[in-house]
This record gives C-alpha cells, sequence and structure tokens, in this order.
C-alpha cells in the first residue's frame, strides 16, 4: 500500500473511531506530534487517539487534498467535532521500510 492510500485508510478509520484497525497501521516506536501533545510508542500513541474518540461524540472528516512522495504522505483536512467545533488541519505520515506509521503530524491552521 502506497503512502497516500495508507493515510486514508488512517482517516477513515479515525473518522469512525476504529482504533483496532489504527493500532494495525502503527509501527511500535510510532511518534505523534500535533499542536497539543507529543506521544511515543504505539501504547502512548493509542492511548491519546482513544482520548481523543472518547471526548468527540462525533467526528466527521473531509478530505480536501492528499500528497503523496516516498515514504511520506498529507492531506489538507476539514474536521468537524461534536457537529459545532470545525478544524483546518493538515497530517502528514511517514512509513517505515516495513510500510508501517512511524510519524504522524498534525498542524492546526
Amino acid at each position: 500500500m502506497n503512502p497516500a492510500e495508507l493515510l486514508l485508510r488512517y482517516l477513515k478509520a479515525y473518522e469512525a473511531k476504529d482504533l483496532r484497525t489504527i493500532e494495525t497501521l502503527l509501527a511500535d516506536a510510532v511518534r505523534l506530534q500535533d499542536w497539543n501533545l507529543t506521544a511515543v510508542g504505539k501504547s502512548a500513541v493509542l492511548a491519546e487517539t482513544r482520548k481523543n474518540f472518547d471526548d468527540a461524540k462525533q467526528l466527521d472528516i473531509e478530505i480536501v487534498r492528499v500528497y503523496g512522495a516516498g515514504r511520506h504522505a498529507a492531506a489538507e483536512l476539514r474536521i468537524v467535532v461534536n457537529e459545532t467545533i470545525e478544524l483546518n488541519v493538515v497530517d502528514v505520515i511517514s512509513l517505515d521500510e516495513q510500510g508501517k506509521v512511524d510519524t504522524i503530524r498534525a498542524y492546526k491552521g
């Protein structure tokens, strides 16, 4: 699976709050960084993701554009949380040699 396809799969799983699928996509040493936090390691990243899922009753993710190059992909997103909070975000992922997500960076704009 190329990075852009994997990113789309990750985003669909995120919108569906499908932690099991997200877990299968992550490398053991994955690193997550966004505008609020940094988490290192699969268990820490999954814990932060679970917390986000618990805090959001509803998530709608509109994928505006997707870019891919080499082992990296990025997506411009419009995210609506609980029908009231609108975020414009760029997610960037990088894959390791096994094709697992080893870096997730999210930028709010």
